[in-house]
């Protein structure tokens, strides 16, 4: 179902002042991405349909493929869950969130690469010596972690996903279940102590943290939170399908952007949860959303332990033999022929490509261009 509004139709709007409210030229360069996807200026192509009671032709333009817009995620979602389904192991799997208290927003948002890449790090840390407690698993776990930087109200909230299998190999490579009996994977308590205490460790080891921040990490509780475990195997896949390659905000959350304010709803987790109307002018908007824009490079979604590319492919079959493959069945991969949205019969065929300058003027003059493209095919 197609939105009523874009973020898109907001920062077009803005255009000329994207210069003066972001500073950052990596992120004005990510906001003109947006700006201009799947519009002429990107360029695109011209779709013939093959029916030949059809025959249409339909207008395609290109997408940015950047990561942070709010269209472009749909296919590489796809993609990558496709291959995860392959990776999964027969057991229950745990999700996590570790999240940093609000006195290291002004830290970390000066200093994000190093900074979330600490977490990363740090997070991992915790949930592998966990896992090789005998008292939890006594063995050897993995990870799959996702970087989210935002609050619903577009605030800056970095917190760290974590889908955490529940059990683990040991030395001889058998399967050993997490003891929690199903109830729970670690102590949340203990992992909140243990991850406070590695990440200010760490924090202090690479930055001159004043001391007066420092006493204030300790005098509060972070925050981990552990659900129960998924049902099974295809719970985990849609859990990974709405969180891997989610975005700050979607177009479909977007209800009113007149008057030069853009009004979405956003969840009020002091009201549980309540789903509220939240109005910003575009500047603030833009602002906020340029917040959760990540470094050049920076890697959201990794893989650890034994669901790392260096060791999953030696482990996991001999894991598929002791727990059992997995058979899900999930949407079927999509086919790499397109269909025409006019007849919903016909096989779309590229028979034009053009570059920002915008399809021909007259289209009539591709008469007999799908054949001429055929025949070169063939040839």
């Amino acid at each position: 179902m197609q939105a009523n509004h874009e973020v898109a139709d907001i920062l077009r709007r803005n255009h000329h002042e994207l210069e003066q409210l972001i500073a950052n030229r990596w992120k004005r360069r990510t906001l003109y991405a947006i700006e201009h996807c799947r519009t002429a200026a990107l360029g695109g192509h011209i779709d013939q349909c093959l029916n030949k009671t059809c025959n249409r032709t339909h207008i395609s333009y290109n997408s940015c493929r950047n990561r942070h817009c709010p269209k472009c995620q749909g296919h590489k979602r796809h993609r990558w869950i496709l291959a995860r389904e392959n990776e999964l192991i027969n057991t229950a799997y745990y999700h996590l969130v570790f999240t940093l208290p609000s006195e290291l927003n002004k830290l970390t948002f000066a200093n994000q690469k190093q900074v979330y890449s600490i977490l990363f790090k740090t997070v991992w840390s915790v949930i592998r010596d966990f896992a090789a407690n005998p008292k939890f698993i006594g063995g050897k776990t993995g990870m799959i972690s996702i970087l989210h930087t935002w609050g619903q109200n577009l605030s800056f909230h970095p917190h760290l996903h974590c889908i955490v299998p529940g059990g683990g190999i040991n030395r001889n490579k058998k399967w050993r279940d997490a003891k929690g009996k199903g109830k729970y994977l670690f102590p949340v308590k203990a992992i909140s102590k243990v991850f406070r205490a590695r990440f200010t460790e760490q924090i202090r080891l690479h930055f001159n943290l004043d001391q007066a921040l420092y006493k204030a990490l300790f005098q509060k509780s972070w925050v981990v939170y552990c659900k129960r475990p998924f049902f099974g195997p295809k719970q985990v896949i849609e859990y990974l399908g709405r969180y891997t390659h989610k975005v700050a905000i979607s177009n479909h959350r977007l209800i009113d952007i007149s008057g030069g304010k853009v009004t979405f709803m956003a969840k009020d987790y002091r009201q549980n949860g309540k789903k509220q109307p939240v109005s910003l002018t575009d500047a603030e908007f833009i602002r906020r959303f340029s917040f959760h824009i990540l470094p050049k490079g920076f890697t959201r979604i990794r893989h650890y332990g034994i669901l790392s590319s260096s060791i999953k492919g030696d482990i996991l079959p001999i894991l598929h033999q002791q727990l059992g493959l997995i058979i899900i069945a999930s949407k079927q991969e999509q086919s790499k022929h397109r269909i025409c949205p006019s007849c919903q019969k016909g096989e779309l065929f590229i028979i034009r490509y053009f570059d920002n300058r915008g399809p021909p003027k007259n289209m009539k003059a591709l008469d007999g261009s799908i054949i001429q493209a055929m025949k070169k095919i063939k040839s």
